[in-house]
C-alpha cells in the first residue's frame, strides 16, 4: 500500500507497476485527508491511496519500482500479509506477476 499526492500519480503508478507485471493489480481509491507529524510540525494534506496486489517475493522489485516513480521524499509503502484468501484469486496474482529477470 501507498498513497499519492493525487489521482493522476496514483494512475501513473498503478499502471506501471502493472505493465512491469510487479502487479497483478493496483486499486487506485478515493482521496483521503492525512493528518501527519512530518519537519517538526503537524500537517494536512488530501492523498489518494494505491493498493497494490502482488506476491510477497516482489515486494523489494515493487518497493524499488515505487521509490523510484514516488513524489514524496518519503512514501508509504507498506505490506500486508494475507494470512486467508480465495485461492483462485491468490492463483491469478501468481500467474499476472513475473519476477523481474523473468520478464
Amino acid at each position: 500500500m501507498t498513497t499519492l499526492p493525487d489521482v493522476d500519480s496514483a494512475r501513473a503508478l498503478a499502471g506501471a507497476l502493472v505493465a512491469e507485471r510487479l502487479a497483478a493489480c493496483a486499486s487506485v481509491g478515493a482521496a483521503v485527508e492525512s493528518i501527519y507529524h512530518w519537519n517538526g510540525a503537524v500537517e494536512t494534506a488530501t492523498e489518494v491511496p494505491l493498493c497494490v496486489k502482488t506476491r510477497a517475493g516482489l515486494f523489494a522489485a515493487a518497493a524499488a519500482a515505487i521509490r523510484a516513480r514516488h513524489p514524496y521524499e518519503l512514501p508509504e509503502i507498506v505490506a500486508v500479509d494475507i494470512t486467508h484468501g480465495s485461492l483462485p484469486y491468490l492463483d491469478w496474482i501468481r500467474a499476472e506477476t513475473r519476477e523481474p529477470q523473468d520478464l
